[in-house]
């Protein structure tokens, strides 16, 4: 609404497009100020005309209190003047979109939210728009005043800081990442109110829209993202915390946190990290006699810190307001411009502070300026006007003012005086105001506070707490901020803060005078408030209709306190206390000379004739001035009212008279119609009748042809039916006898397989019955031997039996490979004389299809040759009676002939089908000699390990009879020998079977080898005994690996190489070493790592030791032994003696010299086979030990893998598995194979890195995975829960991540460890397949489930049950074939069995091992430990070059 020519704005608190849209700007466009609705566009437009049409410059000052909608209106402002001045652009932005855009950057870096608003600006705003002689925008410019410092350190609930800081922590990740932050929660100058978003706003979207602006106003990215740095530095400032140091009245940084922010600050303002620390924490003081340093206590650096993050800010804030004018540019040739002020209203809460202060400041001036405006002008236009009025008395705030600004003795200037002086205070500043204006009746005293004023300002009394006055009215850097952010290396920063220069600061230094915020601001006021008086000012008072901030909501008390502080009640009473509506004479008699219009006839003088018009309507107490008439309020309205009546009677008069005329035409014309429609309606009904008529008759003949041919029609599809119907019967005749046939023969084809299916059963089962019944009875036959063996073997002279026992064995081994050989040769030529008769076989066939196929020619070249000779006789011209016999018989020659063709044929065909027949036998003849050869190729790859094996068994157990023979017959063999024997005894069944030794302690000491000998005698000197001391202590150590190689190994290997330790008949080192490893692995027995490291060294020890040594005794043999093995023999003692492979020693002491292939094997005597074979009972416990170790740490997870939770398989069976949500549950089902999953990685990460070998890697996971096979399938066929359609779904998804944990452990570890888990997987494959009824036993066993049993499949069919779906199990047929199978196998005992077993045995041999670890094992180069390294004893491990 207006009040005169003052708008009042009532802020909505909701979008409103359709009021100020590009449409309502066309609206008033160059409309006369008060014809259309009250709107900013109006005022807006009266001042851009009365700049064109007067050629003088025009303000709009817009006021209000916090959240009255100032800004709002400001930019509406700019836009309807962008409007009416703007112009298009060719090239870049015009100036107008460049003012428009700068409005989104100052909100962002100078708005906040407080208590009364959301989008609050804590600065003020002068935008100068300037204009050519055309009207058009030519260049603008931006002034801001007083910048809230104070708020970008300290913000009180629920306000916020300012906008950047929240739109830069919600920037893009990457943004986030580069300058570290994260949510605001986090940072001290935002974390000290609980808001930090606010409704209906997005902090993202705001951020993207402040860079697009950015991008408008002409700030480059890399300024932009300088920008964004120092505001993240200050984020960073605020979190640096200081403590108390060492010292008295020093600092310290408080925590690490403290010192991140701090790097990170220095890293984002690219400054020294010291040098910010120093600056925050110490200060320089120049005296005339020296420079003190001083150090400031935690309160005073954290003062320091806040005051440096405020110094940035503005400085910020500043460029920004500068960089935007370069950008946007002004015209220096302008004539005229229009200013729009948007400044802060006035303030006044709980706790008022310096910047309430200058506010309200400026709310008074701006007051002043109002009342000289408005008040002033409008008696002076009284005065103008000369007509008789009365002096009205209005609020003057001129004292005020002088209060405030007055020098000297004014509180600004108390203010800076305070200042100056040290060790002023709050206190001592209120004191000194009161003293200076001890009954001013607008500074009333407080009655509570001794730092608190009170000032009574025009909208009411504002208290003021003057305890931090001072500090912000203070406007200098500290020194030490100067000098070190001039000094950055970054450009942007050093360019905030510009170097002082000499001069100047010498200047400052002498001069006395003092430079404060306050005089600051108030020369700037002063200088926008000459600005304004040089300008016509318009005025929009802004009003919020409530505290709440939403819309539809007025509070009349609240508006009217706001109307009130605005001035407009004044402005109000004084315009109905005086004359408020005036027009001028043009316009007074051109809109109401319509109520006498007989005076406007008269050519009255103008102000004669509206003192007539006023007189005839008959109003009292206006005045007519020289050029308006001036009326009493009311009376514009009452002339209105009158006008409007005439207006109607005039109106009402013309409407008559067109009415009348409307109507009369209407008449007229409606007679004319009516005749028109007449005549043709009757022609129309002619034609009907006509029509009518013909189409009868044309009806009537198209009838009788219908009839004729539909009864046509019927007859020949009933004809046709009857057809169609006795050949479908016939048809149906005809198949079902068809069907009758075919079946018979089926049955009599499916009772003959029948019969021979279950004989060839019958034989099978009684065949595999007596193979198991002779297995189980030379398996008793072959228990009852081995205890008689082991009975004898405790006797004495078990010795000698022992040793006949065995040169029989190799003497019936050398037998078997004889015959072996024999029967391959037999093999061979029983081969070569089976295909020679196939072949001539073959060759006669042939003949026979030869001969049959000539004959067939000749014969059908007869029959030819017959039936050319018929004819002449058959085309006689004349037959006889006589001649019918010969006919007869011509006829009977023929089908004769005929005939035999017909069995020619036959024949013929049977050839074909015989010589077919006798090519696939042919070809299945060829596939089995084949697969013969193969078997022979594996047989005799079989055939040479066997020599091999049985070669080296000859050898050792050579030693071991040397050994024994050398003993005293007398004496008791001890535990060892004992052993030593039956393990030679058993070796002979190919390294089959092993006794296990004992283990924890040496079986035979030197001790028992002095008892054994008569003579004992020391084969160490003392020096080798403290070597052999000192290497034991050193392996007991944990050494590590060198490479891929274990130290240990190669270390203890060295030694025994070089003190010839194989090569001796007694030592002591062997036992040592073994009982160092006993330890070493009985204390950890659980410790995997440990068990792997000594596992490692052990397999690599007994690799180099299979791959050197070889059996002392193989020489000594004799020569009739030797004789009858000389063939397989003599391969093995030739692969003893050739290089071991894998092995590269280094040595040049002893004999010894560097490189694989001069490197001779050594004989080994007794104690070095023994602890060759010691060594391999180590390796295989420490892997069985390790083994059990991973099947404990996983069994307790096994039975939970097997049933999924109920909780799971309730949301399975609903279905939930589907939503987006359930991806969550499915993870936290297959906790557990995690689980799994996770033990097998540590466990293989383990190994690997004990350097395990991976051949040994490999059967620990795969006997793993068949124990988790053997359980999970056990526990499925156990428990009937287990069995259904859901479990299976869980277990399924489990195998899915053992699966996943095979691949990433690739085939060199994994091996075939997946392939372990076939009946597992099988049966969960059965569990989880659809239509089960649909499946045929075949199908099941041999295509879905081949691994599994019948009795297997059928346990699993009948516990099966679908708690998902409802589905059924397989049908019940083939559930009976099922049970028809296991009562015809119920006589065999382990097909009776559906539980697996799971097998704990040693999958390896050394052999094994040796095959696996192809590779070379480079020992020269293997450094000795520290123990033994400055020994010279062990000199020799030391690796040189060549």
């Amino acid at each position: 609404t207006y009040t005169g020519n003052i708008l009042i704005a009532i802020n909505p608190f909701q979008r409103l497009p359709h009021l100020y849209d590009s449409h309502m700007m066309q609206q008033y466009k160059g409309a006369p100020f008060g014809d259309l609705s009250p709107h900013v566009f109006a005022i807006a437009d009266v001042a851009y005309r009365a700049m064109i049409n007067e050629k003088k410059s025009n303000s709009i000052l817009v006021s209000g209190e916090s959240g009255a909608g100032k800004t709002e209106t400001t930019k509406m402002l700019m836009r309807y003047l962008a409007f009416l001045g703007g112009r298009s652009s060719t090239e870049g932005r015009t100036v107008e979109q460049q003012v428009l855009e700068s409005n989104p950057v100052l909100e962002a870096f100078g708005n906040a939210k407080t208590v009364r608003n959301n989008n609050s600006s804590r600065f003020g705003k002068f935008v100068e728009i300037q204009f050519d002689k055309h009207g058009r925008i030519s260049g603008a410019a931006i002034r801001t005043y007083l910048l809230e410092r104070s708020r970008v350190c300290q913000i009180s609930d629920p306000e916020r800081n300012y906008h950047c800081f929240y739109l830069l922590c919600a920037a893009p990740q990457e943004e986030i990442q580069k300058y570290k932050l994260g949510n605001p929660k986090k940072f001290h100058y935002l974390n000290q109110s609980n808001c930090y978003d606010l409704v209906g706003v997005s902090d993202a979207h705001d951020y993207l829209a402040t860079r697009r602006a950015m991008d408008i106003v002409g700030i480059s990215e890399k300024e932009q993202e300088a920008i964004f740095r120092v505001v993240a530095a200050i984020l960073h400032l605020g979190n640096v915390n200081f403590a108390k140091g060492k010292e008295i009245d020093s600092s310290v940084l408080k925590d690490d946190k403290s010192k991140f922010h701090l790097k990170t600050v220095s890293e984002l303002l690219l400054c020294d990290p010291k040098a910010l620390e120093d600056a925050l924490m110490k200060r320089v003081m120049i005296t005339p006699e020296e420079v003190i340093n001083r150090t400031l206590d935690p309160l005073n650096a954290t003062v320091s810190r806040d005051g440096l993050a405020k110094t940035i800010y503005s400085r910020l804030f500043d460029w920004l307001v500068d960089k935007i004018n370069i950008s946007i540019g002004q015209d220096p040739n302008s004539k005229s411009l229009i200013g729009v002020l948007d400044i802060y209203g006035f303030e006044s809460f709980k706790h008022n502070s310096f910047e309430q202060f200058c506010i309200n400041f400026t709310n008074e001036k701006l007051q002043q300026h109002f009342n000289q405006h408005v008040f002033k002008m409008e008696q002076e236009e009284y005065t103008k006007e000369e007509i008789d009025w009365s002096y009205i008395e209005f609020v003057d705030n001129q004292d005020v003012l002088d209060l405030i600004e007055k020098k000297p003795g004014g509180v600004i200037a108390l203010l800076d005086e305070a200042c100056m002086f040290p060790k002023s205070t709050a206190e001592t500043f209120t004191s000194k105001l009161y003293q200076t204006y001890k009954n001013h009746r607008r500074l009333p005293k407080p009655k509570m506070s001794r730092t608190d004023f009170i000032i009574s300002h025009y909208a009411g009394e504002v208290q003021y707490q003057s305890d931090q006055f001072l500090d912000k009215n203070k406007d200098y850097v500290v020194p030490e901020h100067q000098d070190l952010l001039s000094g950055s290396k970054c450009t942007f920063v050093a360019g905030l803060f510009p170097p002082v220069p000499e001069e100047r600061t010498k200047t400052s230094n002498k001069s006395s005078k003092f430079s404060s915020i306050g005089s600051r601001f108030k020369s700037q006021l002063q200088q926008l408030m000459e600005t304004l008086s040089s300008t016509e000012p318009h005025y929009i008072r802004c009003v919020k209709p409530n505290n709440l901030l939403k819309p539809a909501i007025f509070e009349n008390i609240n508006i009217m306190q706001q109307l009130r502080c605005g001035g407009v009640l004044e402005a109000i009473r004084i315009s109905c206390a005086g004359y408020p509506t005036r027009r001028a004479f043009f316009e007074f008699l051109n809109r109401f000379g319509l109520l006498a219009p007989e005076i406007i006839e008269r050519n009255y003088d103008e102000k004669v004739a509206c003192q007539k018009i006023l007189d005839k309507v008959g109003l009292k107490g206006f005045q007519i001035g020289k050029t308006k008439v001036f009326l009493r309020a009311g009376q514009m309205a009452e002339l209105d009212a009158q006008r409007a009546v005439v207006l109607s009677t005039a109106a009402k008069a013309i409407q008559r008279r067109i009415r009348t005329h409307y109507a009369r035409k209407s008449f007229i014309a409606l007679c004319k119609a009516t005749i028109d429609i007449q005549s043709f309606c009757r022609r129309i009904l002619a034609l009907r009748l006509y029509e009518h008529k013909r189409k009868e008759a044309a009806a009537l003949k198209i009838q009788k042809n219908l009839r004729r041919y539909q009864a046509r029609k019927t007859f020949e599809k009933l004809r046709v039916s009857v057809l169609v119907l006795q050949t479908s019967l016939r048809a149906m005749a005809a198949r079902k006898e068809y069907s009758y046939r075919r079946q018979t023969k089926a049955a009599i084809i499916i009772q003959v397989r029948w019969r021979c299916h279950r004989a060839f059963s019958y034989y099978k089962k009684l065949k595999k019955a007596a193979i198991i019944t002779q297995s189980k009875w030379r398996g008793t036959i072959g228990r009852r031997e081995l205890r008689k063996l082991k009975m004898a073997a405790r006797e004495t002279g078990a010795l000698k039996e022992a040793k006949d026992k065995l040169e029989k064995r190799v003497e019936q081994l050398t037998w078997r490979l004889q015959l072996e050989k024999r029967s391959r040769t037999d093999l061979e030529e029983a081969k070569a004389q089976e295909i020679s008769k196939l072949q001539s076989s073959l060759q006669s066939m042939q003949t026979k299809i030869d001969e049959a196929n000539a004959l067939v020619v000749k014969e059908r070249e007869a029959a030819k040759k017959a039936i050319e000779e018929a004819p002449p006789v058959i085309k006689e011209t004349q037959v006889f009676v006589e001649d019918t016999k010969k006919v007869d018989s011509l006829r009977e020659e023929v089908e004769g002939l005929k005939a035999s063709l017909q069995r020619e044929k036959e024949r013929a065909d049977e050839s074909e089908r015989i010589r077919a027949q006798l090519q696939e036998l042919t070809e299945q003849q060829r596939k089995r000699l084949e697969d013969s050869d193969k078997k022979i190729q594996q047989l005799q790859d079989s055939l040479h390990r066997l020599e091999e094996k049985c070669s080296n068994l000859e050898s050792e157990n050579q030693v071991f009879r040397q050994q024994a023979v050398s003993m005293a017959p007398n004496k008791f063999l001890s535990g060892r020998s004992k052993s030593i024997l039956q393990r030679g005894s058993e070796s002979a069944h190919f390294g089959d079977a092993r006794l296990p030794l004992d283990l924890h302690s040496p079986s035979m000491n030197h001790r028992d080898f002095s008892e054994l000998e008569e003579r004992p005698q020391k084969s160490l000197n003392e020096k080798q005994q403290e070597n052999q001391e000192l290497l034991i202590r050193c392996i007991s150590q944990h050494l590590g690996f060198a490479g891929n190689r274990p130290i240990a190994a190669c270390i203890i290997y060295k030694c025994l190489l070089y003190w010839r330790s194989f090569e001796v008949e007694r030592t002591s080192i062997f036992d040592r070493i073994i009982q160092a490893l006993g330890h070493a692995i009985e204390k950890t027995q659980d410790n995997n790592d440990i068990l792997a490291y000594w596992l490692s060294n052990a397999s690599t020890l007994l690799l180099l030791l299979q791959r050197t040594l070889k059996a002392s005794g193989a020489a000594g043999m004799a020569p009739q032994r030797r004789r009858s093995s000389s063939t397989l023999y003599g391969r093995m003692t030739q692969s003893f003696r050739g290089t071991p492979q894998g092995v590269s020693l280094a040595f040049v002491n002893g004999g010894m010299i560097g490189g694989s292939d001069s490197l001779r094997q050594v004989e080994a005597k007794y104690p070095a086979l023994l602890f060759k074979q010691q060594l391999t009972a180590y390796v295989e416990k420490i892997y069985g030990m390790i083994r059990d170790n991973l099947k404990k740490e996983i069994s307790p997870l096994l039975g939970l893998c097997i049933q999924a939770p109920r909780t799971s398989r309730a949301s399975l069976v609903k279905g939930s598995s589907r939503s987006m949500a359930n991806s969550a549950a499915q993870q936290a089902l297959i906790a557990h194979w995690q689980g799994i999953a996770k033990s097998l990685r540590n466990f293989l990460e383990t190994l690997k890195a004990n350097h395990v070998p991976p051949f040994l890697v490999r059967k620990v996971f795969t006997q793993i995975f068949s124990f988790i096979n053997v359980q999970l399938f056990n526990s499925l066929l156990l428990r009937r829960e287990c069995c259904s359609f859901s479990n299976g779904e869980y277990v399924k998804a489990g195998l899915s991540e053992l699966k996943n944990w095979c691949y990433d452990a690739t085939d060199e570890y994994a091996g075939s460890a997946w392939d372990e888990l076939k009946h597992i997987r099988q049966a969960i494959g059965f569990l989880v397949i659809h239509q089960k009824p649909k499946k045929t036993l075949d199908e099941i066993s041999h295509e879905l489930c081949a691994v599994l049993s019948i009795q297997q499949l059928y346990r699993i069919s009948t516990m099966y049950w679908d708690d998902k779906y409802g589905t059924h199990s397989v049908s019940p047929e083939v559930v009976g074939s099922m049970r028809v199978l296991m009562t015809e196998d119920s006589n065999n005992a382990v097909s009776n069995s559906f539980l697996l077993d799971d097998d704990s045995s040693i999958p390896f041999s050394v052999d094994d091992i040796s095959k696996s670890m192809e590779q070379t094992i480079d020992i020269s180069d293997i450094e000795p430990p520290a123990l033994i390294r400055e020994n010279s004893g062990f000199s020799f491990l030391l690796p040189r070059a060549d």
